[in-house]
């Protein structure tokens, strides 16, 4: 009956969040309540539903944190001089041209937001793509596949959503695939160079190359310029503390933001409109993950995911599910095409790491397998998520073009993750 129970809860939600009839938020409270109390259960849910939500505050707190940190800084100005030497470096060069895009874009998403990046990134390049003749669908790629791979990083939404449904420390799940990363955001240069030298072959050499910086609609009045190295070093020192564990994420954020945003805009207005400006992006995905806690609360509480993975195990060969790990990386970034990234983090994912336990394995390696593709490399050629739409529609390029000439390359770059993390044992093979 529990195992029934919760696979009706993940198919409702499934069927609810991906056809649009209800919002994350709303189904991942009211699906499982609605299935635990036909299961007999009352008064056990509210202390489901608060044991959930205390496990996930920790990472919502450091998400909510990361976000304001970082928006902070793009408005102080950080990141312009780079932007701007990145630009120039670029010249007419389509090869130059598409690794300074690739890079710009991993810049800029280390805010977390792949809206951001593409509304950065795009009017930054377009102009001088259309200037020297190359091809629209290969910005939108580049972008793609630099904001897709920057998306793994420790405060990216889908390893915040492993980490929460998991109830495992960020850093442990995402330290140890830190080099299979690198060698990603590495990949992603490579391809981007390979793009760049086959436009050379049919690029308008004659074609005038326009300033792209004017591109970029701002407000330099936020700008903080003289305390570029200050904020440059708060970077470094919050994500190396971070990677080092040298305090848990949500206090190193939580003392990063203050920092940042007291030495850039110390009159309390400004504060307050800086916080304002990104409020609604870091409380959006605080909901989520506070009703996330309620989901999976609410399935480990009433035993409804180990009935399930009980049941799964009878059914899945002993050759499967020994490389249940292999399977979700090698699946993960095409499951992006079918699955949004609440469902199937809070939904599939933890099914799949209790699974994995029977057979001997590991949950964390699952959802580490996990986020080296589903919805990181995936989410920028997803229709699920609105982030593609943008992309195609600041680059004004066709969504089937887009999804034919990205989905490879995406899946490349996962593939070359996922080896590194086996190679190095992040993975078990």
């Amino acid at each position: 009956m529990l195992a029934f129970l919760g696979l009706l809860t993940i198919v409702l939600l499934l069927v609810l969040v991906m056809s649009k009839k209800l919002s994350p938020v709303v189904a991942l409270i009211i699906v499982p309540i609605a299935t635990a109390l036909i299961g007999g259960f009352t008064t056990e849910i509210v202390t489901y539903i608060t044991d959930g939500v205390k496990t996930i505050s920790t990472t919502a707190v450091m998400f909510i944190f990361a976000i304001l940190f970082f928006g902070i800084l793009m408005d102080a100005g950080t990141f312009e001089p780079v932007i701007k030497r990145l630009l120039k470096a670029a010249g007419n060069d389509p090869a130059r041209i598409t690794v300074v895009t690739a890079i710009l874009a991993m810049i800029v998403h280390l805010d977390g937001s792949g809206a951001v990046t593409f509304l950065v990134t795009v009017p930054a390049m377009l102009p001088l793509y259309d200037a020297i003749g190359m091809k629209r669908t290969t910005l939108a790629t580049v972008v793609a596949l630099a904001a897709g791979t920057m998306n793994i990083l420790p405060w990216g939404g889908p390893t915040i959503r492993a980490a929460s449904a998991l109830e495992v420390p960020v850093t442990e799940l995402f330290n140890p695939i830190l080099i299979p990363v690198i060698c990603g955001l590495l990949a992603v240069l490579g391809i981007a160079w390979y793009l760049g030298k086959k436009e050379r072959s049919w690029v308008n050499e004659q074609g005038q190359v326009i300033d792209s910086t004017m591109a970029i609609e701002k407000d330099i009045s936020l700008h903080r310029p003289k305390l570029i190295w200050l904020n440059t070093a708060l970077i470094v020192i919050s994500i190396t503390a971070l990677i080092a564990a040298l305090a848990p994420p949500h206090v190193i954020f939580m003392i990063a933001f203050v920092i940042a945003i007291t030495v850039n805009y110390p009159n309390l207005k400004e504060q307050r409109e800086r916080i304002d400006a990104h409020a609604k992006a870091a409380l959006l995905m605080a909901s989520i993950l506070f009703a996330a806690g309620c989901f999976t609360g609410i399935l480990k509480g009433s035993g409804m995911i180990e009935a399930m993975a009980a049941t799964a195990v009878n059914y899945i060969p002993s050759g499967i599910g020994n490389h249940l790990a292999l399977m979700t990386g090698v699946v993960s970034m095409p499951a992006s095409l079918l699955f949004d990234p609440d469902s199937f983090y809070f939904g599939v994912l933890p099914l799949l790491g209790t699974t994995a336990d029977h057979f001997n394995g590991e949950a964390i390696e699952v959802a580490r397998a996990a986020i080296l593709g589903q919805m990181t490399t995936g989410f920028p050629v997803s229709p699920l998520t609105g982030a593609t739409f943008l992309l195609i529609g600041l680059t004004g390029v066709d969504l089937g073009d887009h999804q034919r000439k990205t989905i490879p390359w995406a899946f490349l770059v996962t593939m070359i993750m996922l080896t590194m993390s086996i190679l190095i044992g992040a993975i078990s093979f």
